[in-house]
């Protein structure tokens, strides 16, 4: 059976995004990138999508996605995301990306468990060399 590319799958999600996934791909501007984001529910990832790159699919998993463009250039940058997520009781949760590669494309992806409604504020932190910047969104995120 074929593996889709990522930015094949990333095209379709947000193409078939249902009202229960909390937002649509998302843009900042951080210094001189243009920061790519989006959470949704890792039940839109097909069974073999989420087996070839170790996520399990879950209504209590979220799949962080993010994406990170020269603002000028527009081209894939090779650099180091961390990050975590607090909900609104204080519980913080560190986020670990994995670097998935497909063909010019670069993503950065992290899973977060989570219950129905909860909301957290996620920071998180891309950096280049010397350079680093913090991209900061809050997501209530839903349980299917």
């Amino acid at each position: 059976m074929r593996v889709l590319s990522w930015s094949f799958l990333v095209a379709v999600c947000l193409g078939l995004l249902l009202p229960s996934v909390s937002q649509a791909e998302q843009k900042k501007t951080l210094g001189q990138w243009d920061v790519h984001y989006i959470v949704l529910d890792t039940t839109f990832l097909t069974p073999e999508i989420a087996k070839a790159n170790q996520i399990v699919r879950s209504k209590y998993n979220a799949l962080v996605n993010i994406s990170v463009l020269d603002k000028d250039t527009q081209e894939a940058q090779n650099l180091s995301v961390t990050g975590s997520a607090r909900n609104l009781l204080g519980s913080k949760t560190d986020l670990n990306f994995k670097k998935v590669v497909d063909g010019k494309a670069i993503y950065y992806l992290a899973v977060l468990s989570h219950d129905h409604r909860e909301t957290f504020r996620f920071d998180v932190t891309v950096q280049q060399g010397n350079k680093q910047e913090v991209l900061k969104f809050q997501e209530e995120l839903y349980v299917n």
